[in-house]
């Protein structure tokens, strides 16, 4: 549903009385957080979550609480993989993709607390501002790390600080024992991380939580130059300039069948077989939705598995 048609509707909706108990009603024992669009209040016990971006949902999880609505993750239509073993038989109703929010789905969680993306417009906020309190996080640089300012915040908005606290720090401490590990194993090198999509692969910036979490853990992670600073991705390489891409490791993600399928055809190029990463048979295929799109302390404890069976079988 358009935003012109939901304004019109969304007003008498919100004074008729459904959200009564939610952003209307008096807040108890009311917290205010400092966020992108100025101080929210909100409450001390919110109890119906809806999440509106992959790292408020890892968040979430990783606090404790399951969000009774949820978007789905980048190239697919449910939530991401790698979060399924957090729902605990729980499952949150898809209230939208990543860029694409249905106002009336979430409206129907009846929620008493949005958790959404930097990214997300005033637009889009002040809709969803007027059915329950929506926190969004300030604007970074992109940053690897930034998942932990942003995990943070969704664990004071939670009331969930501490449990955020431990999750970030379990977090730092699988990264040093990892590193050692690696270190004495002599498993490092140089890596890099590619999406592969329908036409060709895509380098991937040095400042993503993959990319990050490689370099941590004592692995030397190029782009070739590829990457503008504050860009995610390079521009679609073409096969004939992979070798741009070579190294002791290669990283390989991809978001749906569709990459899949164009990585598949061409593994059969001679372009790709002339790789010497290739050659020693470093080239490790990881899910594009936790490598390229994810964020959060479950993310990261998910990069690190994948990190860790690869470089250390």
């Amino acid at each position: 549903m358009g935003y012109s048609s939901l304004r019109n509707g969304l007003v008498g909706i919100v004074v008729g009385g459904l959200l009564v108990g939610g952003s209307l009603a008096s807040v108890a024992q009311a917290r205010t957080l400092d966020t992108a669009y100025g101080d929210v209040e909100v409450s001390d016990a919110p109890e119906h979550i809806v999440t509106l971006y992959e790292g408020a949902l890892d968040a979430a999880l990783a606090a404790g609480v399951t969000p009774v609505g949820a978007v789905t993750t980048r190239g697919g239509d449910n939530v991401a993989e790698y979060v399924e073993a957090h729902l605990n038989g729980e499952r949150p109703e898809i209230v939208g993709v990543t860029r694409e929010i249905n106002i009336e789905a979430v409206l129907a969680q009846q929620p008493d607390l949005i958790l959404a993306a930097a990214q997300l417009s005033e637009e889009q906020y002040q809709l969803l501002s007027r059915i329950a309190p929506t926190v969004v996080p300030h604007a970074q640089p992109l940053a690897f790390d930034n998942w932990k300012a942003e995990a943070r915040l969704y664990g004071q908005a939670l009331n969930r600080e501490a449990e955020i606290d431990d999750a970030i720090a379990t977090v730092d401490q699988r990264i040093s024992e990892l590193a050692a590990a690696i270190d004495d194993a002599n498993a490092g090198g140089t890596a890099v991380l590619a999406r592969w999509m329908p036409n060709g692969p895509m380098v991937m910036s040095k400042e993503l939580i993959a990319t990050g979490l490689l370099a941590k853990v004592g692995v030397e992670v190029r782009d070739a130059g590829l990457v503008a600073e504050g860009h995610p991705h390079s521009d679609i390489l073409s096969l004939e300039n992979l070798s741009q891409v070579d190294g002791d490791w290669l990283f390989l993600a991809t978001l749906n069948a569709d990459g899949q399928a164009a990585l598949d055809a061409a593994k059969q190029s001679s372009a790709f077989t002339r790789l010497d990463v290739v050659k020693q048979d470093q080239v490790v295929p990881v899910n594009g939705q936790l490598w390229s799109s994810a964020n959060g302390p479950l993310a990261a404890q998910a990069i690190l598995d994948d990190i860790e069976n690869a470089l250390l079988p």
